[in-house]
């Protein structure tokens, strides 16, 4: 398989079903520096990023922005001064979905240049 951040998301079929556990921790050892967390009962992939200002979390936020809707996958993102924290799932499927792993990586990325 070739590196999350590499691969592109899928439209998500109506009907699909979430991830497995065990799909999930296969994939999880990638994106180490992200939580699952579950709200609701619906689980998450979520990560905060620290930065220096609010211009520098501002510009972050705004490339994250890009790239989802690039890529049709669009997370929750909260931005604050000199933090943003990012929340990927699938609303379609109300759970994880590969797509979600893609953009983490692909979120881990932008942060790393």
């Amino acid at each position: 398989m070739s590196s999350l951040h590499q691969m592109k998301c899928q439209p998500v079929k109506s009907g699909s079903p979430s991830m497995i556990q065990s799909e999930i921790n296969e994939l999880h050892h990638q994106i180490p520096d992200w939580k699952i967390s579950s709200v609701d009962g619906v689980k998450h992939l979520k990560r905060g990023f620290k930065f220096k200002n609010f211009a520098e979390a501002l510009a972050f936020t705004n490339t994250v922005g890009e790239i989802a809707e690039a890529e049709g996958h669009h997370p929750l993102i909260e931005l604050t001064w000199g933090r943003v924290t990012v929340d990927w799932w699938t609303h379609d499927i109300q759970g994880l979905h590969m797509n979600d792993f893609i953009m983490a990586a692909k979120t881990d990325d932008l942060f790393g240049k």
